[in-house]
């Protein structure tokens, strides 16, 4: 297990003030915008420990890696928000026993898998709803 710096933890603590997945581009601005003085590789390093430690999730949208703060230990999915990057975390089983199935009836075992839903957040489609209207 990696120790804890000052910048590994201030790189967690501004992860968890983000409601949604967020670059770690964003998150250095936001760093440096509050007067810390961590560098861009030392945020890909500890999102990329964070990551790997189950305290943070990660996932590509439009080519780029976005992260966002994680319940550690416990198997999830998300639905996410296209627009305002908002995500939800919901526990899936069905998911989980089709994933299960699913493998068994092509020969797989200890399959593992990733499912996130996206769509548009209650906000985001009241403000869709209200601009298309005349």
């Amino acid at each position: 297990m990696k120790r804890n710096t000052r910048q590994r933890e201030a790189v967690r603590a501004a992860l968890a003030e983000r409601t949604g997945f967020v670059s770690a581009q964003a998150l250095h601005a936001a760093l440096r915008d509050a007067g810390s003085t961590i560098g861009l590789a030392t945020v890909y390093r500890a999102l990329t420990d964070l990551t790997d430690g189950g305290e943070a999730d990660t996932l590509t949208q439009d080519g780029e890696a976005l992260y966002r703060a994680c319940t550690p230990g416990n198997h999830h999915h998300h639905l996410i928000c296209r627009r305002c990057g908002t995500a939800v975390e919901i526990e899936a089983q069905p998911v989980e026993e089709w994933a299960r199935r699913t493998a068994a009836e092509h020969g797989f075992t200890a399959a593992e898998h990733i499912v996130d839903i996206f769509g548009l957040c209650a906000v985001c489609s009241d403000l869709a709803d209200r601009a298309s209207r005349p």
